[in-house]
């Protein structure tokens, strides 16, 4: 059976009514749902790296804030803080302003409160509850260089920029947990994908990288986004830390960076800040005692590679 131009003509229009129709109604439904999620009772977050390098160590110690608030964390003021190493020495860390920074300062300026090989313990008292946890403090490799190639910032593009390379090789015979850190211009590189962990010279146990070179994916991670400019100061560093350390920072970049069609639900991150008492008051955060190896490299002709 033939359709007529004046049938096909009805069934356009009849289509195009119940697109406009269907529109209307979606606008129509638009409804804002205010979420009332349970607060829940406030935690102790502790924030807590010390390191083998000279000079002042702190701690951060904060309260947790209801999920929907982007204000700053509260902080967590009045709290007794301090650290025990191996051989029973005690680092009192102090909070003379009240802003939640717990400092220990040596009596001279090339002092140190870590050591490589020495396990630190960490307790907390606050608001009536005991905390404690501890971390050993590994071995850290040198970074033997710092060097920059001028690279496109991306293949479709004139526009160039310095893009940073360091080479440094994982100590043999054991295996060794890192984490590399780097700074432009003196300003910490803070995005999810900065999260940078190594095992041994690569990112997991399945690469059989013991005592060799880092593995050139984590040597080119030192970049932002569009690469350096000329005359840039680039600071790298290296620091060794725990297998719990080097979970808590996957576990971590993960929940970062969960969102999408395909996330998952989210999780809690581990913590190994533990109360004294089974039924006290939880708390979140780790503590971590890292030694840290550095370098520092400005994007002058000097330190440019020819390719």
């Amino acid at each position: 059976m033939k359709t007529t131009q004046k049938q096909a003509t009805f069934f356009t229009y009849r289509i195009v009514a119940l697109v406009l129709f269907s529109s209307f109604t979606l606008y129509g439904c638009e409804t804002v749902i205010d979420a009332d999620l349970d607060e829940g009772p406030a935690q102790l977050s502790v924030d807590a790296w010390i390191t083998d390098q000279p000079g002042e160590q702190r701690i951060r110690l904060t309260q947790t804030s209801p999920y929907l608030q982007n204000g700053e964390a509260t902080p967590a003021t009045g709290a007794l803080v301090g650290i025990r190493d191996s051989k029973g020495r005690i680092y009192e860390f102090t909070d003379p302003d009240k802003d939640g920074y717990y400092s220990w300062k040596p009596a001279t300026s090339r002092d140190t409160l870590g050591r490589i090989g020495e396990t630190y313990t960490l307790g907390v008292q606050y608001q009536g509850e005991q905390y404690i946890s501890a971390s050993r403090m590994n071995r850290v490799p040198e970074i033997d260089s710092l060097f920059f190639t001028e690279e496109k910032i991306n293949p479709l593009s004139d526009k160039t920029g310095f893009q940073a390379e360091f080479y440094a090789k994982d100590i043999p015979g054991a295996a060794d947990y890192y984490r590399v850190k780097f700074f432009r211009n003196g300003q910490l590189q803070n995005r999810p994908n900065d999260l940078i962990t190594v095992y041994d010279a690569g990112f997991n146990a399945n690469g059989d990288t013991d005592g060799l070179f880092f593995i050139r994916p984590i040597r080119q991670s030192i970049n932002p986004e569009e690469f350096y400019a000329r005359n840039d100061t680039v600071r790298v560093e290296l620091q060794s830390i725990t297998p719990e350390a080097f979970f808590f920072f996957i576990e971590l970049r993960t929940q970062i960076t969960n969102g999408g069609l395909f996330a998952s639900p989210p999780a809690n991150v581990p913590s190994n800040i533990r109360n004294l008492s089974a039924t006290g008051k939880a708390a979140t955060g780790f503590f971590v005692a890292s030694a840290v190896r550095s370098r520092t490299a400005r994007v002058v002709q000097g330190n440019i590679k020819n390719k």
